[in-house]
């Protein structure tokens, strides 16, 4: 396998510019004989299809959902940044630039970093157009607020509904090309397989969830753009439907899976509360623009925390990070939660939770202010654990939420199989071992919007792919793998369900693999995931049949995979012998606890290439080079 990141010559702010100056073209009348099919309908894969509609291209989008609109970028919170610096303060692209190099642990691609930043601001210019109604100054412009680590405000917002605002946006483009015919949607379908001739992405194999009918689609180039896998951990921030499923089938083809292990646990989610819950729930980063984490000095402090002293708080990020205070980096955050909580210092029931609490934000401001910010937040929290955050902090405790790692693609945002490109979470390029916050649905967006309607012109053009009949053997190969594959989980017959065994390998994940990994936990995890693995297929039981609507069957479909997929990251972990961001090797942290890299072994892309069930992974490494950025020693201090 060749891993060529195909990076444009030249000056890094020139870059991206040079490409487009220099790319092939597909005229307008050429366009509508190019088919492309668009997996996903988040704001990667939505903005990408109405963007390819738009511009002529046949497009074809794919979601397991009942709408669109149920996709999982709908969640996200707080906001998505950009270098407007309409606050003045000193950002700019560059600002935005080093700031996501530096929140990534120098584990990202330079030019990838630099044209995200770039676009940025294009985003905000193209969403307002749409009517998306970020928050406003009372002169009228776009309001900002700040994210953990920057020091400047450059997030816009909606309230806390950013996500959902922008996939309305999103989705309200898609829906203007569905309505003009020039998207085919397809709801309630699966990708199942990747259908790969002649060296090329040509097709996939999806499965009809409403009447389990197996179906062959073809088109000149696949967009995967399906969201990250953080649900291996079972217990996360992602929708319950989050899966791996689409990248793992492309990787078991031939597309190379780079840096699983980049998973990113988020400091401010609502604490575990029952061993039977399904899912956790984020609280916005925003929140710490004005809530200040604490706990209790003394160990075992059960006072309720309106009844502990000033002095008997400890408020360890202002302490530890006097220059970032509370905005500290996720990693960085998640990892002081963890031990202040591991001194016997956490809060709660459980002991792992620290306070969020908004008791001097609301003195200075006002209630109303709080409410106007992140009212329907507030109103969440307050439906879940029954506490009101305006009278008691929140009490908030680090989840596992977003992954860094996913299919290796090239500047052109293509996988190592040609014709199939990955956007969004589900690839690997922009954010290195840690994404800062708001930085998720900027990549989204820039990869659907502006990045893909480039990229793949330039491909169709200079490759001219044939368009490959859905009678092709290789379409009836897969098909046929596809349905063996669910028949064999029919057939099973066990007495156990699949939530027992996510439940099962969703802890060992946390514990061994989580929010810190050791070589000896990582090597326990590699002998009792293939048991695990080994008991579903003997034990999981799957009623009803594949002819109809059977959610049990789509969840073990994912679980299966999600089995396999946990081994390949335990293999990437195992092998990074270095901290860098959110993969914190305890074997190698500074004196102060801080992650400590090697720059001289691992400053690498780890692209892993599929082998065989059961088979160890090839590891192919792509170089980074950072010719434009000091590496040094990442500090919030």
């Amino acid at each position: 396998m060749q891993l060529n990141a195909r990076v444009p010559e030249g000056p890094l702010q020139d870059k991206w510019d040079n490409y487009r100056e220099n790319m092939k073209l597909v005229s307008p009348a050429n366009r509508r004989k190019f088919k492309i099919i668009v997996v996903g309908s988040g704001l990667a894969g939505a903005s990408a299809a109405a963007s390819l509609a738009e511009l002529g291209y046949e497009t074809q989008c794919f979601c397991f959902q009942d709408s669109p609109r149920r996709a999982h970028s709908i969640a996200a919170q707080g906001g998505i940044n950009a270098a407007k610096n309409y606050q003045n303060d000193g950002d700019s692209i560059w600002r935005l630039f080093y700031d996501t190099i530096k929140g990534g642990d120098f584990r990202s691609r330079e030019s990838n970093v630099y044209r995200l930043a770039q676009v940025s601001n294009n985003i905000i210019d193209q969403c307002v157009a749409q009517g998306v109604p970020f928050a406003r100054e009372y002169g009228g412009t776009l309001a900002n607020r700040s994210f953990g680590g920057a020091q400047v405000s450059r997030t816009f917002y909606a309230r806390g509904q950013t996500g959902q605002q922008l996939l309305l946006g999103a989705y309200s483009a898609l829906s203007r090309q569905i309505g003009l015919g020039a998207v085919d949607m397809r709801t309630r379908h699966e990708m199942l397989d990747l259908v790969v001739a002649d060296g090329r992405a040509c097709g996939i194999i999806t499965r009809n969830l409403i009447n389990g009918a197996i179906e062959r689609h073809n088109a000149h180039a696949v967009i995967i753009a399906t969201g990250g896998y953080s649900n291996v951990f079972y217990l996360s921030t992602n929708a319950k439907g989050c899966n791996v499923t689409a990248a793992y089938r492309a990787y078991k083809r031939g597309a190379a899976f780079a840096n699983p292990c980049y998973t990113q646990i988020h400091p401010t989610c609502i604490p575990v509360h029952s061993e039977r819950q399904a899912k956790l729930t984020l609280m916005s980063e925003s929140l710490r623009n004005d809530g200040r984490i604490w706990v209790p000095k003394k160990k075992g402090d059960k006072r309720p925390p309106n009844k502990i002293p000033e002095d008997e708080r400890d408020y360890f990020l202002e302490r530890k990070y006097p220059s970032y205070g509370n905005l500290a980096p996720r990693d960085i955050s998640s990892r002081s939660a963890k031990e202040v909580c591991d001194e016997g210092r956490g809060v709660g029931e459980s002991g792992y939770g620290v306070y969020l609490d908004f008791r001097d934000a609301i003195n200075r401001l006002g209630e109303d202010v709080i409410s106007e910010r992140y009212g329907n937040l507030f109103q969440m929290y307050e439906k879940i654990t029954d506490e009101n955050p305006y009278k008691v902090p929140m009490r908030i405790f680090p989840a596992p939420h977003y992954t860094m790692g996913g299919l290796w693609v090239d500047y052109d945002l293509m996988s190592t199989i040609p014709g199939l490109f990955v956007a969004g979470e589900a690839n690997f390029s922009d954010h290195g071992a840690n994404r800062l916050g708001a930085s998720a649905l900027m990549q989204g967006l820039a990869d659907g919007y502006f990045i893909l309607p480039n990229t793949i012109g330039n491909y169709l053009a200079s490759q001219k792919p044939a368009l490959v009949d859905v009678k092709h053997s290789e379409f009836e190969k897969c098909e046929k793998e596809v349905c063996e594959k669910i028949k064999r989980i029919l057939s099973v017959k066990g007495k156990r369900t699949t939530g027992v065994f996510h439940r099962t390998l969703g802890r060992l994940m946390w514990d061994y693999c989580g929010m810190s990994r050791n070589e000896a936990g990582l090597k326990k995890c590699l002998e009792e995931i293939p048991r695990i693995r080994e008991d579903f297929w003997k034990n999981v039981i799957v009623t009803g049949t594949g002819e109809h609507f059977n959610m049990m069957l789509e969840r073990a479909g994912r679980i299966a995979d999600f089995l396999e997929f946990a081994e390949l990251l335990c293999y990437d972990a195992l092998d990074r012998d270095e901290s860098c961001g959110a993969h914190f090797r305890e074997e190698h942290q500074t004196a102060e606890g801080e992650a400590k890299r090697n720059d001289a072994e691992y400053s690498y892309v780890s692209a892993w290439e599929y082998k065989g069930a059961g088979e160890k992974p090839v590891l192919h490494k792509e170089p980074l080079k950072f010719e434009f950025v000091h590496m040094a020693e990442r500090s919030y201090k």
